[in-house]
């Protein structure tokens, strides 16, 4: 670990072998490729995975008898593997040496090497044998963020103290499955079909197949090129295509191997052979050493657009996540029909699906990168007649948004779910995270406070938010006894609790997460139609049959939602505070780490619904989604004083029922403590930090990265830390002294300013508005300062 834009890793060690690979990933918004050696195939150690955003594959599995995931499960889909790549030693007058890997004997150095800068992967091996004879090989890869089509690796081999060849083989793999998540490998795994596999007259080898439904084909050709030049023996099978090469080799005589991957798909446009454009991509397709600089060129220009500079180790740590985050969603994302998948583009945990994530990474994305926030938003509104049908089945009203989304926008949340822990099939009842709703709404309201993108807000947003408080209206039933609307049989975020102790059947009344978000979604549907264009406000109240009684009740509702308290705090859901206090020092004491409570107390035979016990924050989610100004605003709404005494009271007591059992948990502790200015905010920062990167989850890592949690951490130091909101009045900055980060510096957009410097220091700010012909930028400051900064003005400002 060298500096802050490198990440290295200098031994072999198997047992964090994937964490490398989840870590090492290399993608560019379209599609990723894991940080596995390509010497190794799929196993115990090593998982190869290629995967493309948005394509994914359903299929009926049979477990214990039983049909499950919804009669059947929908994967984001394993590519083959275009990275594999087999060699051995031919000395002269000797035998042929083993196909050399990690795990050789032989192995005498390794070592990983990820440049965030580049966006390049390098690995480095040397093998020494008994004869003391040397070889160092040297992989270079890249996943080109120019081409989104194009990927290569080139690999380079050296000779110490002998002369002969090096055998190679280079693998087009198409014989591969779904097996990188343990607790899958019962599903049914098997996602491409119709192989066929070949070569082009001039060697590029080429391997088509489909997914099995909705058919995606796919379309891989690989290139291969060899110095010094020799002849190469093809072979074609049902499943891939392999080039073998002898490659001549001595001291100071290397040898080099290039494969250049094109990949094209049937979902791309305009429409053709995937098969044929792959190769024809590859035909026009530059040597190495051009594809490296123009491949270095783009990342150059994305981290101009995402500066984030802080000192130190926190800010090389950032600068990783903030690294995968546009590795998984780039500027090449606005072409794509594609969601937020929790997992990134890293490896089939939670099998690619798309949750609420967006909520952590659309506030970054606004700030940066707004037309990518704009597509992620498209694709929830290409999934709002899927959602109205979800409503209706249900015998509701609106838009029900499913927890899991991945292709056709249906609910995607299992039925059975697998406790590793006591190896039992339990049911799934996550589906009833109806807040998933709020979540999307959210977005678009923020996304247009952000962007100033009244367009989108008064078209698609406007249709996405006022199904959604349709739905909420809808779904609350008036209890004449408190006077007030409630919300029965859901699940909250927290997702430990899915029923009342002894029920029989499964959800809790009241989340007040849910109930707070509903109400918020209600107000600002009425807001919106208040703010609409007369034209377009009678052209949606016709189009959604929006009459005035029923925006009275929006408006009832919205007023009227039932939050519960308890002993002057506010609950978690109604009854909550009933529920039995769990021994959280005993339980520690015998199992350590208790962030997974819920199977370590169904392995007992007991249940976490009985208890007091949070997997991750809920209740003060809402610490998170709003400033204390607005949450107090939106409890007051709601006939509730909340004052600074009662939510830092709420604060105290959710906290000390946390397992933290989501790498979600800390990051919102951490933001929500930060804004109470609390001595503890570090502590849940920095583990937040370290989520992925030490795995604190405990081997969930290497299925993936967390994306959420990942931008969420960037989000945590540019609009937690500074305070920033982005809104129509202008830019409002309320820094939190956080000694651990007393000094960084970020770029941003806003309202069509690209470019503008945020620079922070103790007691001082700095903002520096680029050169254009747009009007000053409105800053506002606490205690009612306001300032215009004009286009090519920087001001400093004391805090």
């Amino acid at each position: 670990m060298t500096d802050g834009w490198t990440w290295t890793y200098d031994r072999y060690d198997p047992a964090r072998e994937r964490l490398v690979e989840s870590l090492c990933t290399l993608g560019n918004g379209r599609f990723a490729t894991r940080g596995s050696a390509p010497e190794c195939p799929a196993g115990p150690v090593h998982y190869p995975g290629t995967y493309l955003a948005g394509c994914y594959d359903r299929r009926a599995s049979t477990v214990a008898g039983q049909r499950v995931e919804n009669v059947e499960n929908e994967d984001m889909v394993n590519l083959p593997d275009w990275t594999r790549l087999r060699y051995r030693c031919l000395p002269d007058g000797g035998p042929p040496g083993p196909w050399l890997t990690p795990g050789s004997p032989d192995l005498r150095h390794y070592g990983v090497r990820l440049d965030l800068r580049a966006g390049t992967l390098t690995r480095h091996l040397f093998f020494r044998d008994a004869d003391g004879r040397g070889l160092r090989v040297d992989h270079t890869r890249l996943v080109h963020m120019g081409d989104p089509r194009l990927a290569a690796q080139r690999s380079t081999f050296r000779a110490y103290g002998w002369t002969g060849a090096v055998e190679v083989e280079s693998v087009l793999d198409g014989a591969v499955v779904n097996a990188g998540v343990e607790r899958y490998r019962n599903l049914e795994g098997r996602h491409l079909a119709d192989h066929r596999s070949g070569f082009e007259p001039d060697g590029t080898a080429w391997l088509s197949c489909r997914t099995t439904d909705p058919g995606v084909r796919l379309g891989l050709a690989v290139r291969t090129d060899a110095h010094p030049g020799a002849p190469a023996v093809e072979t074609a099978g049902p499943t891939g295509a392999v080039r073998t090469y002898r490659l001549p080799i001595g001291p100071r005589r290397p040898a080099a191997l290039v494969k250049t991957l094109a990949l094209r798909t049937s979902a791309d446009r305009p429409d053709g052979d995937p098969r044929a454009a792959a190769c024809a991509d590859l035909a026009g397709a530059p040597a190495f050493p051009r594809l490296l600089a123009t491949h270095e060129a783009s990342w150059r220009r994305l981290w101009e657009q995402g500066e984030l500079h802080v000192p130190g180790e926190v800010g090389r740590i950032l600068r990783l996540h903030l690294f995968h985050l546009l590795q998984t969603l780039s500027p090449h994302t606005a072409d794509l029909d594609v969601g937020v998948p929790a997992r990134g583009l890293h490896g089939e945990a939670y099998r690619g699906h798309v949750f609420w994530d967006e909520l952590f990474v659309l506030p970054h994305l606004n700030l940066h990168f707004p037309e990518v926030s704009r597509a992620l938003l498209m694709y929830r509104h290409r999934r709002l007649p899927a959602a109205r049908a979800a409503a209706r089945r249900a015998g509701a009203t609106g838009a029900m948004y499913p927890w899991q989304s991945a292709s056709s926008g249906r609910e995607e949340t299992q039925q059975l779910h697998l406790n590793p822990r006591s190896g039992r099939w339990l049911p799934d009842h996550s589906h009833l995270q109806h807040h998933v709703g709020s979540a999307v709404a959210y977005n678009v309201w923020r996304y247009a406070q952000a962007t100033g993108d009244r367009g989108f807000l008064h078209a698609e947003g406007a249709e996405i938010l006022l199904e959604v408080a349709r739905h909420w209206a809808g779904a609350a039933a008036f209890d004449p006894g408190p006077g007030r609307y409630r919300i029965r049989g859901v699940m909250g975020p927290d997702e430990y609790h899915d029923a009342y102790p002894g029920a029989t059947s499964p959800g809790i009344d009241d989340n007040a997460y849910t109930n707070a978000t509903a109400a918020w979604v209600l107000a600002r549907g009425l807001d919106l139609l208040a703010e609409l264009p007369d034209a377009r406000r009678a052209e949606l109240t016709e189009e959604l049959s929006l009459a005035d009684e029923e925006l009275a009740r929006w408006e009832d509702v919205s007023r009227r939602l039932h939050i519960p308290f308890h002993r002057g705090v506010i609950s978690q859901f109604e009854g909550y505070g009933d529920l039995a206090e769990l021994d959280w020092e005993g339980y520690r004491a015998r199992y350590g780490d208790i962030r997974r409570l819920d199977r370590i107390l169904e392995a007992e035979g007991d249940a976490v619904n009985r208890y007091q016990a949070s997997k991750q924050a809920d209740t003060l989610m809402l610490g998170y989604l709003f400033r204390p100004a607005e949450l107090r605003a939106l409890f007051a709404r709601l006939g509730h004083r909340l004052d600074d005494d009662v939510w830092r009271a709420t604060v105290a007591y959710h906290l000390r029922r946390t397992s933290h059992g989501s790498t979600l948990s800390s990051l919102v502790h951490g933001w929500v403590i930060a804004r109470q200015k609390g001595a503890d905010a570090w502590r849940y920062c920095e583990e937040a930090l370290l989520g992925d990167v030490a795995d604190v989850q405990g081997g969930t890592t290497g299925e993936g990265i967390h994306l959420g949690a990942m931008a969420g951490t960037v989000d945590l130091v540019e609009r937690g830390i500074t305070g920033l909101e982005p809104g129509p009045e202008g830019l409002r900055v309320e820094p939190v002294v956080l000694a651990q980060i007393p000094r960084f510096a970020f770029t941003i957009c806003f309202h069509g300013h690209r470019g503008v410097r945020v620079r922070v220091l103790p007691g001082r700010l700095a903002v520096r508005v680029p050169t254009s012909s747009r009007s000053p930028l409105t800053l506002l400051l606490p205690g009612g300062r306001r300032y215009r900064i004009a286009a090519g003005e920087e001001r400093w400002l004391r805090l």
